[in-house]
């Protein structure tokens, strides 16, 4: 077969054309390097730009912001003398190792309670969720528990159960303030947990447990393999939360005599008429808060990313 001058010159115009694939496609004959067009370099270029930009006048506004507020605070009248009240040196100095040592009640209790809490949540919200007539009493007895601590104040708990169990004066029962704190924290805290995995539980479509129970699982089996792990991956942005407010509230247990962070300030305070050791342990509260607050922000993110990607959560 003969070829002309003019189809070898369009034969090789098209081979040279596969083999660039076009501005930013792969080239399978030479290493199957990336070539950027020029319109996608410039549309990144772009995104840089308006990204410096943003980060240039959120930087502006908030020093701007900063500057109002420190001259507003400083040149108020009463500024001297809630500066020497508030923001002593001296006391703060004397405070710190005092709070930090007890920061380590909060931390204890945070741990001890945080466990009590979702086990007996877990509890409560799996006897909301029993089904049968037969369950009917304890389904009962648990939103009766759920309804009466979620309205009663975390305070007014403390002081029934820290105050009120000593004066019954019952043989084999403690008194000690810090254990007693502890029991209403988880009395009061479990309650909302329980809530969160109710919620949790009864978000799985019923379609889980049909399925389960078609490959012979009971319904106990059904609800241990198949709908509580699930339940418990979609609440954990939740349960982070009541974590943190936990670890916020162990600073009550103070009023019934627990030398925690807060009782060490409040001792220092007593003796001193300086309040300075009072913004120290909040201080320190919301140094330990900060990174629980940007795990549970991170861990959202991510299963945000996973719904939004069609991932299993």
């Amino acid at each position: 077969m003969t070829v002309t001058k003019g189809e070898s010159a369009a034969e090789g115009a098209d081979d040279k054309g596969d083999m660039t694939g076009g501005a930013g496609d792969a080239v399978p004959g030479a290493g199957d390097r990336y070539v950027p067009s020029e319109r996608r370099l410039e549309r990144e270029r772009h995104k840089r730009t308006r990204a410096r930009r943003a980060t240039a006048v959120a930087a502006l506004s908030t020093l701007v912001t900063a500057a109002v507020l420190y001259l507003v605070v400083v040149n108020a009248p009463g500024w001297p003398r809630t500066k020497e009240t508030f923001f002593s040196a001296q006391y703060a100095r004397e405070a710190f190792p005092k709070v930090l040592e007890g920061l380590w009640l909060n931390v204890r209790l945070l741990i001890v309670c945080g466990a009590a809490v979702l086990v007996l949540g877990m509890l409560i919200a799996v006897a909301r969720t029993l089904r049968g007539p037969v369950f009917f009493p304890l389904r009962v007895l648990a939103a009766a528990y759920t309804d009466f601590f979620r309205g009663l104040p975390l305070i007014i708990n403390l002081m029934i159960v820290v105050l009120g169990v000593p004066a019954l004066r019952l043989q084999g029962v403690t008194v000690d303030p810090v254990l007693l704190g502890g029991t209403a924290l988880t009395l009061t805290y479990s309650a909302y947990v329980a809530e969160v995995f109710r919620a949790g539980i009864e978000s799985i479509h019923p379609s889980q447990r049909a399925a389960a129970r078609s490959l012979g699982l009971t319904n106990r089996q059904a609800l241990r393999y198949v709908v509580l792990p699930q339940a418990v991956r979609r609440q954990v942005p939740p349960l982070l939360n009541d974590l943190v407010s936990l670890q916020k509230d162990t600073g009550l247990v103070s009023i019934g005599g627990a030398v925690d962070a807060v009782r060490a300030a409040d001792i220092i305070v007593g003796r001193s008429l300086n309040y300075t050791p009072y913004i120290v342990a909040g201080l320190v509260f919301v140094a330990l808060t900060i990174p629980m607050t940007r795990f549970t922000d991170w861990v959202t993110a991510r299963m945000d990313r996973q719904r939004a990607q069609g991932g299993s959560i």
